[in-house]
């Protein structure tokens, strides 16, 4: 079997899927990270094609190297985003040509169903109180929410101290509300400094949260070391990692909890796997990240069956949070979801088909960034 050509579908909902075609029947599916940067990742897999063409799609792991160090410089994030898009697919025909599920390729099953987690990013005290209740009452019982901000004459406003203080109020009157079973992270979607962060976990009871997402940028682990001195929240970490050796320190140190991979971002299940190997020696649990859709899911899903030490996966469709990310019409055959579990899939390969025609006929519209993210002073901060 030889590959023959790899195809891109930026489409509409967001996504960058891409197609692996052998001189058989058999194709692969995957999906690269970075779809608002699709124009970068695009030309990655224009660079990959032009030697992978006429290569043994069933070599996933040396052509996984031979993407990664076909240059002197290496890796990065444009370049892991892609390879995540070719190794997904690769992953996708070697199942297919085995006739057997992409977790059996990474060491077989460890469970029937993959939990997940799901999102409410209410905008005031009340509604976020209905919205767990929603959500606990309909089977979720790990709940990821969101910080209190504003807007100014009709643009986004963040102002982090005013932020902290109120999302601290909320979360401490949301844990009295629902008392000390379910599990509460939130995502601060690193738009803290190092003394905000701390300031905002200080502000509420021991307990009250079981997770802290991504409170400060992650450029500089040492940043993250002088946080974990002054906080006792548990961190998840890791979803703008782009290779193992950026994930190392975060785990050989100490400094996350969680590991919050994202393998459309990381370099596919290859990639993915070593890091989860990683953390496993140090009792260290993955949180992937799973924002774009079906076939990130599907993957992601597989990624956690093989992995003993899983603990949520991520999923943007819940009764708080339909993001259209999940077209039937786009993917006829996609994972299937009961509650708030995923179910392991059976079917070949990574188990999802896409309508190839749909996808050429809606295209990702390419836009100018939306409003940034401002202070009241004007001064720009994370968005």
């Amino acid at each position: 079997m030889k590959i023959t050509a790899i195809k891109t579908y930026p489409v509409w909902l967001g996504q960058l899927l891409v197609k692996v075609e052998t001189d058989t029947e058999i194709y692969g599916w995957g999906e690269a990270g970075m779809p608002h940067r699709s124009r970068a990742v695009i030309g990655a897999l224009q660079h990959f094609s032009d030697y992978l063409i006429g290569a043994d799609p069933m070599r996933i792991g040396g052509l996984w190297q031979e993407m990664y160090r076909n240059q002197y410089f290496e890796g990065g994030r444009v370049l892991t985003a892609a390879i995540a898009g070719i190794d997904i697919a690769l992953h996708d025909i070697v199942g297919k040509a085995l006739d057997v599920p992409a977790y059996q390729l990474l060491g077989g099953s460890h469970r029937d169903y993959v939990p997940c987690f799901a999102t409410t990013s209410a905008g005031s005290l009340d509604q976020l109180i209905e919205d767990v209740k929603l959500l606990l009452n309909n089977g979720w019982n790990t709940i990821r929410t969101w910080m209190a901000r504003g807007r100014l004459d009709g643009q986004p406003l963040y102002e982090p101290r005013e932020s902290i203080g109120l999302t601290a109020q909320w979360l401490t009157q949301l844990r009295q509300e629902i008392g000390p079973e379910p599990v509460i992270g939130i995502d601060y979607h690193h738009r803290l400094s190092v003394a905000e962060a701390a300031s905002f976990c200080q502000r509420m009871p021991a307990g009250t949260l079981d997770f802290l997402e991504e409170p400060i940028r992650d450029e500089t682990p040492e940043a993250y070391e002088s946080l974990r001195t002054m906080i006792d929240v548990p961190l998840a970490i890791g979803e703008e990692f782009s290779s193992k050796w950026t994930f190392l320190p975060y785990i050989e140190r100490g400094i996350t909890n969680f590991v919050r991979l994202d393998v459309c971002n990381v370099g596919g299940l290859t990639e993915a796997m070593k890091i989860a190997s990683m953390a496993e020696s140090h009792y260290i649990d993955l949180m992937p990240h799973n924002p774009l859709g079906v076939i990130c899911t599907a993957a992601s899903a597989h990624l956690a069956a093989a992995v003993p030490n899983f603990a949520w996966l991520e999923i943007r469709d819940s009764p708080t949070e339909q993001l259209g990310h999940y077209s039937q019409e786009l993917f006829p055959i996609q994972p299937q979801r009961e509650g708030s579990h995923i179910l392991v899939s059976e079917r070949p390969g990574i188990g999802v088909e896409v309508d190839e025609h749909l996808a050429a006929q809606r295209p990702l519209e390419i836009r100018k960034p939306g409003p940034l993210l401002r202070r009241r002073d004007g001064s720009l901060t994370n968005s």
